[in-house]
């Protein structure tokens, strides 16, 4: 299946399917030497993992990682490192009633169309369950980040219509919020909304935004492969996934040349500083070297039980419900699946930096 490799350097092959044996992910190009172990690889699973609150599938997976290559004695040894999580708890009877059917809001059609043949065992290679291999390739282009200082800081910023307040970010709420939210007071009146809507047989969307610190100056290609379109390609592969933005994102419509631009200024020490981060952190397509920012729109679960009119194989159409154990809300899950995309995509690009100017060649 072409399209599950990602990277130019920095390359993470994905495999794997909903309710196959088990899903995982090939890491290649990353560096001897970077400790990596079971254990770090976990807890980003872990965040990612279902049936961990009423606001999660009831899927009872505990998404145990195993490391089969490219590691030794903790270090990673630069060869491909492969990681295997095993399917525990499918039930794939749960779909046998819409094996003929094309689900609203599914990639039922699109893939029987490409194909000629799907795997309707809960959606197969398009369901959201394909990214654990992502959050894996994440943990290990985090590990390989760490090395330079860069941190990442990603949280759900609104689900359904309640949205985070910045000047209530709360890191301590954020560690223990089920729904991923910094803010408690949003989170308080987001999962009273999750609720009703469970009750409903409904689902939500939201955002999720992602503050990334200590990138150096200088990432990113001038042309195709620039940083806010290496982001943007990377972000858009992940299920669900509805816009995009860097920095001030739509709200740069309404703004003036003026009120945009972001001005310099010189720090108590005379070092030139950006006053304001419009941009994001991006600019020309190259990181700035300020905190790069960027915010992604989920669309809501599109498996709910509220009856629906779907298209059946045989091009007629009927009402349906669909059953089965699923997220009322992608996003808490989906936090750490931004995260790991944009790791991966910096650590890419801070490879592929190495060969852009002399001095750093003539290290070799």
């Amino acid at each position: 299946m072409p399209g599950s490799t990602f990277g130019t350097l920095f390359r993470v092959t994905t495999w794997g399917e909903s309710h196959g044996s088990a899903l995982g992910a090939v890491v290649d190009g990353m560096p001897a030497g970077i400790p990596l172990n079971e254990e770090y690889v976990q807890q980003f699973l872990d965040r990612r993992r279902p049936g961990r609150s009423v606001f999660t599938t009831a899927r009872s997976e505990t998404d145990t990682v195993r490391i089969l290559s490219g590691v030794f004695e903790g270090k990673t040894t630069g060869t491909p490192i492969s990681m295997l999580v095993e399917n525990k708890d499918q039930r794939s009877r749960d779909y046998s009633q819409i094996k003929d059917c094309y689900r609203p809001g599914h990639a039922d059609h699109t893939f029987d169309m490409k194909y000629g043949f799907r795997d309707y065992r809960g959606g197969g290679r398009s369901s959201g369950r394909e990214t654990i291999g992502r959050v894996c390739g994440g943990s290990a282009a985090c590990a390989f980040l760490r090395h330079f200082g860069i941190q990442f800081t990603t949280y759900a910023e609104s689900i359904g219509p309640f949205s985070c307040d910045p000047s209530k970010f709360d890191p301590e709420h954020l560690r223990t919020s089920l729904l991923s939210m910094p803010d408690p007071d949003a989170d308080l009146l987001a999962q009273d909304y999750l609720k009703k809507l469970i009750a409903q047989g409904d689902s939500a969307g939201g955002r999720v935004a992602c503050t990334v610190s200590g990138i150096p100056a200088g990432l990113g290609e001038p042309v195709f492969d620039k940083l806010d379109a290496r982001l943007g390609s990377a972000l858009f592969s992940i299920g669900a996934v509805k816009a995009v933005e860097i920095g001030d994102g739509v709200g740069a419509a309404g703004a003036t040349g003026l009120s945009f631009n972001d001005q310099y200024a010189a720090d108590a020490e005379g070092n030139p500083e950006k006053l304001t981060n419009h941009a994001g952190g991006v600019l020309g397509g190259i990181s700035d070297g300020s905190d790069l920012f960027l915010r992604v729109t989920f669309k809501p679960t599109p498996s709910i039980s509220t009856p629906q009119h779907a298209l059946m194989a045989d091009g007629t159409v009927k009402e349906i419900s669909i059953h089965g154990r699923h997220d009322p809300v992608i996003v808490p899950r989906a936090v750490v699946v931004v995260e790991s995309m944009a790791a991966m995509t910096i650590a890419d690009l801070l490879l592929m930096n190495l060969g852009s100017r002399m001095d750093r060649i003539r290290v070799f």
